[in-house]
Formats: structure tokens, sequence, C-alpha cells
């Protein structure tokens, strides 16, 4: 548990742009892992880096505290369109994870951005709220697929009675279904936690409709951590025609594998002209570290 004089010394790590790039992931996640209004101040004092790759990851973690605090801050790097796609789709996904229907309003507004990443992040963020106000009525709410992570996630998995593997990768690569439905097979076959589902995921990986659907299939698969995958994710990475959001996710997926081949990639691509490709490599390799070593989580030794 973090103290408020820690949180003040995590945040510093976290703020210092002289401090390497895996120190200062390490010290963001320790401020999510500890919560509260101090955190999310410490967090919000961060934008805008001059990193990309941090700035998204800082939005991602205000979303994953669900903390109302976050709003306002998270508004304003929507509404920013000079900002990074990056940033500004995390900053819409953020929203819906915080799930408060007074962010509809504005979540309405840029799902008619003119940067397709972002508004189909906003469209998503809308229907998660509007979801999650469905649930709260007794009769309307759904037995899910349990998940095995305690992430929050774009949207939920899909009914309990709903585990075939192939009718749900058909689902979930059927570029005519509404994105919300795609999201929510993928979200199921990841919560099967098999080696079936995982490689149902990643056959989304050649879903060409949506570079925001890729991104999730590889973010997804990191999760997942099963070496049945290395090849798609590789395949993806390597291609440099590729959205850097999605090459990103590749990335730090095959960190979190963290095999033999994944290490013998991601040096590869440490020297990637694009820098979100580039950093998410150094970032991927301190996860593969962080996998090898005896640590419970990815934090900082403070």
């Amino acid at each position: 548990m973090l103290f408020k004089m820690d949180i003040c010394k995590v945040g510093a790590i976290l703020n210092d742009t002289n401090a390497n790039l895996s120190s200062r992931f390490r010290a963001l996640f320790m401020l999510r892992n500890a919560g509260g209004k101090d955190a999310v101040e410490e967090i919000s004092r961060c934008f805008v880096d001059k990193s990309d790759l941090l700035n998204h990851e800082l939005a991602y973690c205000l979303g994953q505290m669900q903390n109302d605090a976050a709003i306002p801050k998270l508004v304003s790097l929507l509404e920013n369109i000079k900002l990074a796609p990056i940033l500004r789709h995390e900053a819409g996904e953020a929203l819906g994870a915080i799930g408060n229907p007074c962010c509809l309003s504005v979540l309405e507004t840029f799902a008619k951005d003119s940067v397709q990443e972002v508004a189909e992040t906003c469209e998503l963020a809308i229907e998660k709220i509007k979801w999650l106000k469905q649930m709260e009525n007794a009769s309307a709410r759904e037995d899910l697929i349990p998940a095995p992570f305690t992430s929050v996630d774009p949207a939920p998995s899909g009914k309990i009675s709903e585990t075939n593997v192939n009718i749900l990768k058909d689902i979930m690569v059927n570029k005519t279904k509404p994105l919300f439905e795609r999201y929510r097979a993928m979200f199921s076959l990841r919560n099967l936690n098999n080696t079936a589902g995982a490689i149902a995921i990643a056959e989304g990986l050649k879903c060409e409709d949506s570079a925001l659907f890729r991104h999730e299939i590889a973010y997804v698969l990191g999760q997942l951590q099963n070496d049945a995958v290395v090849t798609q994710l590789s395949r993806s990475l390597s291609n440099e025609d590729e959205n850097c959001m999605v090459r990103h996710e590749c990335a730090e997926a095959l960190g979190s594998i963290a095999s033999s081949e994944c290490l013998d990639i991601l040096q590869k691509f440490l020297t990637d002209p694009d820098d979100i490709v580039r950093e998410s490599c150094e970032v991927a390799l301190d996860m593969y570290n962080y996998e090898h070593s005896q640590q419970l989580n990815y934090e900082l030794n403070v």
C-alpha cells in the first residue's frame, strides 16, 4: 500500500523526463494499483509527455482506476484534435471504462471524429455505458462468461451459454456485425483462456476493416500469454505498413508471452523508425525481464 508521501515519490519518477521509459512505466502502474485521487493527480500531471506511448498508457491507467476525478482531464485530451490519435483513442476508451453517463454527450460528439480509431473508440464507449445502465435492471442482467483477468474492458464478454469457439470466431471476424458485438465475441474467446480460443482470436489480426479492432486483438493475446500465437503477433509487428497502434500492442503482447523467441523478435525492432513501436519494444523487453524475475508485481523497488 502506498501512502501519500510514497505516491508523491513515485509520481516524481513518473514525471521525470530524464528517467528511462521502463522505470516510468513501472511507476505508472504502481500509481494505478494504489488508486485514489492523489494517484490520479500524479498521473494527470504527466500529460502531455514527449512520448505518445507513455501518454496513451497514462490515459489507459486513468480509465482502469475508474475514478470520476479523472474525467475532466480525459475529456480535454479527447477534445484536443492536435494530439496523437493513440492518446485521443485511449482517453475515449478510459471514459467508457469509468462508465459515468455524464460522459455520453462528449463521446457522442467524437463518435463522428474524422480519425477512424477515435470515432470507433467513442462508439464502443457509448455502447459500454448504455450496457452498464441496462444491467442495473435486475431482469436484464446477463450471466456472462467469467473473466480470469482484472482489466476493465471496453465491452463485456458474451453469455456463459455461448462458448462455441468457431461460432464466436465467426462473429468476431464478421465486419458486417456491430463492433461492440464483435468485441463481445472476442472477450468471450479470451475468457475461455485456452489455446483454441487464443488461436481463434489471432484470426482477428487479419481484419483489415479496423485498426482499432486489430490493436485490441493483440492486447488480448498479450493477456492470454499463450505462445501458440507468437508467429501471428510477430507477423503484424514486422509489417511496417500496419498501424502503429497495432504494432505497439503486438510488441507488448510478445513481452508478456516472454518466450525466448519473443526476446529475439523484440530485439530486432529496438531501432524501429516509428517512435511508438521502438518504445513499445523497450517496454516489452522490460516486461520480458519481469516475467522471468521473482517479482510479484510489475512495479519499481522504492
